[in-house]
């Protein structure tokens, strides 16, 4: 049963990281530096709108429920090719949570991302989830 969810999790994970592209042009944006004592090309760190924060705010409840929905299915389906439909399905279902909020999947990665790094942006975006 251990191994049924470890895989379930793994797959459904995976298939979300099909629609962040944007991580794997970021770092390689961020090696492309001349030096780390140099300074680099600013990050949009507290100039994201308002009206993108509230997006993201209202896409991070809908990715939640949506990862926990897709999460319980996959535990609960019979068997791996079932697990790996749901699995796809998922991900469209988290990506679709993201673009109905008005985002772009890539502008949702990168406000998480900035989100991640920055505490202004993380708490205003957790005010916002309130």
């Amino acid at each position: 049963m251990r191994v049924s969810t470890r895989l379930s999790i793994l797959v459904f994970a995976t298939s979300w990281l099909a629609f962040a592209p944007t991580v794997n042009a970021q770092n390689q944006s961020e090696r492309s530096r001349p030096s780390p004592t140099m300074p680099g090309p600013s990050r949009p760190s507290a100039s994201i709108p308002d009206n993108k924060l509230d997006a993201a705010a209202a896409a991070m409840k809908s990715v939640s429920t949506v990862k926990e929905e897709y999460g319980r299915r996959i535990d609960q389906a019979p068997d791996d090719s079932e697990k790996s439909r749901l699995a796809n399905e998922g991900g469209q279902a988290l990506a679709k949570a993201v673009t109905d909020q008005g985002l772009s999947v890539a502008e949702y990665t990168e406000i998480l991302q900035v989100a991640q790094n920055n505490v202004a942006v993380r708490e205003k975006i957790l005010q916002r989830m309130k």
